[in-house]
């Protein structure tokens, strides 16, 4: 039976498998695809979809002053080989990337800690966010669910 469109990507595709994780929906589209399975098309929708965010740590001014010092590194370091183009000698090209990295962290542990205290202890935590799916529902389409039914059972079996 048709899945009712809620777009026009869902249109004329049928639901062959519906999947506790995106790994296992993940899995059955790349054994449809080993075994000749014209997959172009198909598609792999989370349903129940709800945002989680886990808290990791405490952000605290040291932390931030780390964080910004590190990002800061790296983009002192992008500076210090961009300017390493232009240098006239190699003698002087190791100290120009040392201080783009040196200034890039100092720079980025000051912007870390402006940051910090402009917050004013409003989200004084790290955190990683993601989306999540309740299911993960496989759909082919309409004139090919026969052919990936039939697969499926061979797969299961």
């Amino acid at each position: 039976m048709p899945v009712a469109s809620s777009g026009p990507a869902t249109t004329n595709r049928e639901p062959i498998g519906s999947y506790r994780s995106y790994e296992e929906a993940q899995k059955v589209v790349d054994y449809l695809a080993d075994h000749g399975f014209p997959v172009q098309g198909t598609l792999i929708v989370g349903a129940g979809l709800r945002s989680v965010e886990r808290v990791l740590a405490r952000m605290t001014p040291l932390r931030a002053a780390g964080w910004g010092a590190a990002a800061g590194a790296w983009f002192g370091l992008l500076i210090g080989l961009f300017l390493l183009i232009f240098s006239i000698t190699a003698a002087a090209a190791l100290p120009l990337v040392l201080w783009g990295l040196v200034w890039g962290a100092v720079a980025g542990a000051i912007f870390g800690l402006v940051s910090h205290a402009i917050q004013g202890g409003r989200r004084d935590f790290v955190s990683e966010s993601t989306l999540v799916a309740d299911k993960y529902e496989v759909l082919v389409d309409s004139e090919h669910v026969a052919r990936a039914h039939e697969l499926l059972r061979a797969m299961s079996g």
